[in-house]
């Protein structure tokens, strides 16, 4: 059967009502600067004032430092000339095929609000990511004041000129002096509609860890917390979209985006391939995976029935409409049906090419025969046409915003089949999430600290991210054999090894009620 026949704007997939992004292969550096931009500029994207043709590169970069040298706003520069381009190279910038013949620069690393400045544009794609944590943190302008008090500092963007501060390192000092000299486009090449995440209790979620880690501001480097940063921003879009896949088919079934958030996760912490706990959290991680069609399945048809209503219909009226559809909407569905029937007979000329378009028309009705409303029957057609390409990109942005095998991982898989994707908590992952859990808010709203013991932690965990080491507890493992609680025995005798090796946890005797997370700051607000 040939594939039906449908026009860009009708097989279209993103729709930022459900989830902004273009789910793709994200790099997290580029969400960074892409975010950055967007607080900047009130949710609008602006263009660089570069001449077409022309980018920023090593060799332009140390220019700008050459003219601030001449402008008396630097000194050294022409001493030290390749010790600049090392300084630029290794801490200022961030680069795509580095160390090939074709590298280039994509931008300054994200230390600063600023950054997005200097970036070359073509390789600083983040597939609308960025509009995705902007509709988050846009649900607290509070917190999103917050983190752009701190992310501006050292820079007064009225007189474009550096101001002193004892926060500010030596790197963002750098890139500061640097965007002095570039321009920007003040009229936005486009602007983010204000929009209320979906999932509304996990954007509150993300946005109350960005308050946590501000709270740290005074206490951290700066590159660190911006390490914290990155970190927490893969972290929850990843969970944002995983809950999605989970939660988005109930919304449909049951006509109302109010439904019970019961997903959760085991993860592997042994770092082992064959741990004991493997095979539970894979299974998690695949029912996730598998979940994806109807994921996709869903969002189609909300966004035909946002399209029927009105462009900014809510998600609440097009589920509605979905388990409510009026004979008014099947019938104008069933039209749009008969359009896709009609374009394959459209361009036939000849007898054979008219039997042609007569067969597929036949094969395409026997592939829909099973679909009961108009409304399946549609988007059945527009699953054949774009379910097989999101599917591969649901998994590329899942690992990329997870960083799959990285220190701070919410994924790992091995290099063959035999080890799949599960589940897991990397060390540096592990420290941000403790350096955030051992906060607590006081009776008067300040921020203080407190200790944790190692099952405080993982409950903690459980109960904020959904994400399960010790499943002892839970009503799916309430039956279940010995060999699956000594796998979560192990789980979280890793936990506490972890613990041990990011610095978190010293045994100092056997008795549970002293085996204390201390927090590494206090704060004594």
């Amino acid at each position: 059967m040939q594939m039906p026949i449908i026009d860009k704007e009708e097989k279209a997939f993103r729709d930022p009502y459900i989830f902004a992004s273009d789910v793709k292969a994200i790099t997290l550096d580029n969400v960074l600067v892409n975010l950055f931009m967007l607080m900047r500029n009130n949710g609008a994207r602006i263009k660089l004032m570069l001449k077409s043709g022309i980018f920023h590169d090593i060799k332009s970069l140390k220019k700008y430092f050459q003219i601030l040298e001449e402008k008396h706003d630097v000194s050294g520069y022409s001493e030290n000339p390749e010790a600049i381009e090392s300084w630029l190279r290794s801490s200022l910038v961030n680069m795509v095929f580095r160390g090939k013949a074709k590298e280039n620069v994509a931008s300054m690393r994200p230390l600063h609000l600023e950054s997005y400045r200097i970036r070359n544009q073509r390789h600083t794609r983040d597939y609308n990511s960025a509009d995705q944590l902007f509709i988050m943190l846009s649900l607290r302008p509070e917190v999103m004041k917050a983190l752009k008090d701190y992310l501006s500092i050292g820079w007064d963007n009225v007189s474009r000129k550096l101001v002193d501060s004892s926060t500010l390192d030596v790197d963002t000092a750098g890139i500061l002096h640097l965007i002095k000299l570039v321009e920007i486009d003040t009229k936005a090449s486009s602007s983010q509609i204000v929009i209320k995440p979906l999932l509304e209790k996990q954007a509150n979620l993300f946005c109350d860890d960005i308050m946590r880690l501000l709270a740290y501001q005074n206490s951290i480097p700066r590159s660190v917390f911006i390490e914290y940063l990155r970190i927490l921003v893969g972290f929850h879009l990843s969970l944002y979209f995983q809950k999605l896949i989970y939660l988005l088919p109930k919304m449909v079934e049951e006509g109302t985006v109010e439904v019970v958030d019961d997903w959760n996760q085991v993860v592997d912490l042994t770092d082992k391939l064959e741990s004991s706990v493997a095979p539970i959290a894979c299974a998690d991680m695949n029912k996730t995976l598998n979940g994806l069609i109807d994921y996709i399945r869903a969002s189609y048809s909300i966004r035909v029935m946002r399209r029927l209503e009105t462009p900014n219909a809510t998600v609440a009226k097009a589920l509605s409409m979905i388990k409510n559809p009026t004979v008014e909407i099947n019938a104008v569905i069933k039209v749009k049906l008969l359009s896709i029937f009609n374009r394959y007979g459209e361009n036939a000329k000849t007898n054979e090419e008219q039997q042609d378009a007569e067969q597929n028309i036949k094969d395409l009705q026997d592939y829909l025969r099973y679909e009961v409303t108009p409304l399946d029957q549609y988007v059945q057609c527009l699953m054949k046409v774009g379910a097989a390409y999101q599917l591969k990109f649901s998994r590329d942005f899942i690992d990329k915003a997870s960083m799959k095998n990285e220190a701070s991982a919410l994924i790992i898989d091995g290099r063959s089949r035999k080890h799949p994707r599960r589940g897991a908590i990397g060390s540096k992952l592990l420290e941000v999430l403790v350096q955030l859990l051992v906060l607590e808010q006081t009776p008067s709203g300040e921020i203080g600290s407190k200790p944790l013991s190692i099952r405080q932690l993982a409950k903690e965990i459980r109960d904020r991210y959904g994400l399960i080491i010790d499943g002892t507890d839970e009503p799916r493992f309430k039956d279940a054999d010995i060999k699956t609680h000594l796998a979560f025995k192990e789980n979280m005798n890793a936990l506490k090894n972890k613990l041990r090796q990011i610095g978190f946890y010293t045994d100092l005797s056997d008795a549970s009620s002293l085996q204390k997370i201390r927090p590494r700051y206090k704060f004594n607000h």
